[in-house]
């Protein structure tokens, strides 16, 4: 993609997943990720543990964001697509395979 494709509330892919963007700058796309939300929990005596939360909408409702917004450069934009077969085959890393295929 292009940064002339972007809107705010276009919706695309990376090979991390589906994402929304928020704002276009003069330079970069700025956008939050829709598809899950990972939650770190520290207790009382420090232990951390890490939760991924899929399809509890509430965490995307308007601005302000109860997610970290992410800058996309010119070299971010190019790997974004509306597309998610793009995408269908990339491994994540983790053996976990992007849209479940």
């Amino acid at each position: 993609m292009k940064k002339e494709d972007f809107r705010i509330g276009t919706e695309f892919y990376t090979a991390a997943g589906k994402w929304r963007c928020t704002d276009v700058g003069t330079r970069v796309i700025v956008a939050i990720r829709i598809d899950q939300v990972r939650v770190r929990r520290v207790d009382h005596e420090g232990n951390a543990t890490t939760e991924i939360v899929v399809g509890d909408l509430s965490w995307f409702n308007v601005p302000p964001y109860a997610v970290a917004e992410h800058v996309f450069d010119e070299y971010g934009v190019e790997g974004c697509s509306l597309d998610p077969a793009d995408f269908r085959d990339v491994e994540l890393g983790d053996g976990e395979r992007l849209n479940g295929a």
